[in-house]
């Protein structure tokens, strides 16, 4: 009987280690594009991977273990971000204002990424995800927890600001 069980486990461990090479590589590129930082990108592709691992015999559907991480990266990004912004807001209450403005002189590649960590959270993920992990609009709804028509209006939104920041007809 022990035999039986150390095999089941040797199985589970073998199984759990082809999960985190085909997917974790793809959750921390995803997390890097929309928190900005490669560090806390794979902190939260970790935390996404052992999270939705403890839960993969609660899955549906084992096969669409991609499609739970890569949800779950998107809300623990979006979770983080909240919390940012809160405690963002909340040093910036008790400092005073700087008097010089900061630089602005970035190459146009830098000017964009700044530009899309301005766009509120839930439009930059639906670029991302549209633009970089090319899902459909109704993919991105059921990651986003929205209607396809949300999703074309947050993108309509997102595309329109950065036209508008980088003063171009197309972005």
């Amino acid at each position: 009987m022990a035999e039986a069980v150390g095999i089941g486990r040797a199985e589970a461990t073998s199984r759990l280690g082809e999960l985190y090479a085909a997917n974790v590589g793809r959750a921390v590129a995803l997390a890097t594009l929309l928190t900005g930082d490669r560090s806390i990108a794979e902190d939260v592709a970790h935390d996404a991977f052992v999270r939705v691992a403890g839960r993969f015999g609660d899955l549906r559907d084992p096969n669409a273990f991609g499609a739970y991480l890569r949800r779950t990266v998107v809300n623990l990004c979006h979770t983080r971000a909240r919390r940012a912004g809160r405690e963002l807001a909340a040093s910036q209450r008790r400092r005073e204002p700087d008097a010089t403005p900061p630089d602005t002189s970035v190459e146009d590649r830098d000017e964009l990424w700044s530009l899309m960590h301005a766009l509120p959270y839930r439009q930059r993920a639906a670029l991302v995800l549209r633009y970089w992990d090319d899902l459909s609009e109704a993919q991105i709804g059921e990651v986003l927890r929205c209607s396809p028509r949300a999703v074309n209006a947050l993108l309509s939104r997102a595309r329109e600001a950065l036209r508008n920041e980088l003063g171009r007809s197309d972005a």
